[in-house]
């Protein structure tokens, strides 16, 4: 028995929600694979890495703007 068919057996008996994970990690490996896509992987990651902690930030002044507000330290 080939490690195809072990591996497809192993998949038989899982559960549907884990059947997903495991396609969508053999997705993950293809695109690791294709070199192409890959490196469009990692600067499409590191983008999203950049403007969540961009937003994060904007998020708490914002909220210390608010306050100011509220306090009366700031006028709109």
């Amino acid at each position: 028995m080939s490690i195809q068919d072990q591996t497809i057996g192993k998949i038989r008996q899982m559960p549907e929600a884990l059947v997903q994970e495991v396609s969508d990690f053999i997705d993950f490996l293809l695109m690791k694979h294709s070199s192409n896509n890959w490196e469009l992987w990692l600067q499409f990651s590191e983008s999203v890495e950049i403007v969540e902690s961009d937003f994060s930030d904007y998020l708490s002044n914002l909220e210390d703007y608010e306050e100011r507000l509220a306090r009366g330290e700031i006028q709109w």
